[in-house]
């Protein structure tokens, strides 16, 4: 027994198939599906960080737009000071931001120092969850808001904890809250083009033994599930000028990412004057790919020599600008050449730090 059915060929798959992509486009807007691979990319506009190596880590050149972030760690690794500079970034290259206060401790000062345009930025002190969170989804619908921070997702007390009496049992309330307001933020985060960053602690679950990670964070797994990218920064050393503690060595690890590759690595320097040190990034970058040379105490870039230690090379590059870019330049040729045209084409933001007199430092 023979059918008439017959198995289109290629070309009339193929045809048929960029019919219904110009259907769906027209229905729902271009770019609303495309093949991955192809000639129409996926474009993932960024905010940089301010660390070029964190910006290198996650695989497009700072956090995406449109996405939700989770930054955690640990208490004073520097999840704020990240989040400021972020906002600082974003202020710098024309962008709008708003600081939703969870934790009532916000220095506006520190801010400052930072970079952060004071006149310009939102800040909200929510009295419960729900008010933060319809805040932030108001701020996010409005299509005027490039980055949102809350911070911090423990401090996200639901309405009815506050009301209730002091004993009073209300487990899983915060992860159902979460869960919620996840659900409706997300399709108009994507279209808003809003990156949402919620900062998260660290807490220890009971009963872990013998093997199993004691570590989770506050707020159910929604937010784990819901977030594009998952930083985890950690503070790995002091960072001294004789006996006193200037910064921090910290690592970040990308413990998610659904725009490139997860798990990579970065450490940089966090000054408390000034916050990130790029110089000082670019330095270590520079000695790992061979682009600075190191030769006992001192490093040097070509013929150029930079200074003897790092500090003394770090406070020459920040005098130096046009030499510290051209050096970042090189270090994304090798490290990440997708990254250099984007950088080309933009404004940099400019480095918070400053020079200051030298002395010996170490870090321990």
């Amino acid at each position: 027994m023979t059918t008439n059915t017959e198995i289109p060929d290629k070309e009339k798959r193929h045809q048929a198939l960029e019919r219904a992509i110009s259907h769906i486009d027209k229905q729902f807007g271009k770019g609303t599906i495309m093949k991955l691979g192809g000639e129409t990319k996926l474009d993932v506009p960024v905010i940089s960080t301010g660390a070029l190596s964190l910006d290198i880590a996650l695989g497009v050149g700072g956090i995406p737009r449109g996405r939700v972030i989770e930054i955690f760690g640990q208490e004073s690794s520097g999840k704020t000071t990240l989040t400021l500079q972020i906002i600082a970034n974003a202020q710098k290259g024309g962008g709008v931001a708003a600081f939703i206060d969870a934790e009532h401790a916000l220095d506006p000062e520190y801010a400052k120092k930072l970079g952060v345009n004071l006149n310009d930025l939102l800040v909200n002190q929510p009295d419960t969850g729900e008010q933060a969170l319809e805040i932030a989804e108001l701020l996010v619908r409005s299509n005027a808001v490039d980055v949102v921070v809350v911070d911090s997702v423990a401090a996200l007390v639901p309405r009815a904890e506050i009301e209730g009496e002091m004993g009073d049992s209300h487990i899983g309330l915060q992860a159902r809250l979460m869960s919620q307001a996840l659900r409706k933020l997300t399709a108009c985060i994507s279209k808003s083009k809003t990156s949402v960053i919620f900062i998260n602690q660290i807490r220890e679950k009971i009963g872990v033994m013998y093997g199993g990670n004691p570590e989770t964070t506050p707020g159910g797994r929604a937010l784990k599930f819901y977030a594009s990218v998952r930083i985890d920064i950690r503070r790995i050393g002091s960072i001294k000028d004789g006996e006193a503690i200037i910064g921090s060595r910290v690592r970040a690890t990308i413990a998610k990412n659904k725009v490139a590759a997860p798990f990579k690595r970065a450490e940089f320097d966090i000054l408390y004057d000034t916050g990130i040190s790029l110089a000082g990034d670019i330095i270590d970058l520079g000695v790992e790919r061979n682009i600075i040379e190191k030769s006992g105490t001192w490093y040097s870039y070509g013929d150029i020599r930079l200074g003897q230690g790092r500090e003394n090379s770090r406070q020459f590059l920040i005098e130096k600008p046009e030499m510290m870019k051209k050096i970042e330049q090189s270090i994304l040729k090798i490290m990440s050449p997708s990254m250099v045209t984007e950088k080309l084409s933009e404004n940099p933001p400019e480095s918070t730090e400053k020079s200051t007199p030298l002395k010996k430092t170490k870090s321990n």
